[in-house]
């Protein structure tokens, strides 16, 4: 059991480094290789995710301000997700259980939500 455990992190940490190593070298405005927004090429409105691969490429080359241009949401809620991974699956939630209740109850998936749905409509109308 526990070697199966060691090959699925393992497996998993190639897996995210590869993908990483991807997106560090390959530029998404200069190659267009990676997947198009289906809901972007089918309405011609942007999805809450448009610019995301171009705005992660940017972080990886720490330039902060280039990938909020792209999309403000991969900036700003960035390390709430790394922070999601941390309290998930590194022991965190054990050791700050109030963290994990403040960020990660109802009221915070509610403000989530809600903030991404009025970036969605936001970024189409202006």
């Amino acid at each position: 059991m526990k070697d199966k455990k060691k090959i699925f992190i393992t497996g998993a940490f190639v897996l995210l480094a590869t993908v990483v190593a991807i997106f560090f070298y390959i530029d998404p405005n200069v190659y267009p290789v990676f997947p198009q927004c289906p809901f972007l090429k089918i309405t011609g409105y942007e999805c809450p995710g448009c610019g995301s691969q171009r705005a992660f490429h940017q972080l990886l080359h720490l330039n902060i301000a280039g990938a909020f241009c792209h999309n403000p949401l991969v900036v700003l809620y960035g390390p709430y997700l790394l922070l999601g991974l941390y309290l998930e699956y590194m022991g965190g939630k054990e050791k700050f259980p109030s963290i994990q209740a403040f960020f990660f109850g109802k009221q915070a998936v509610i403000i989530i939500l809600t903030s991404i749905i009025f970036f969605w409509i936001g970024r189409n109308i202006f």
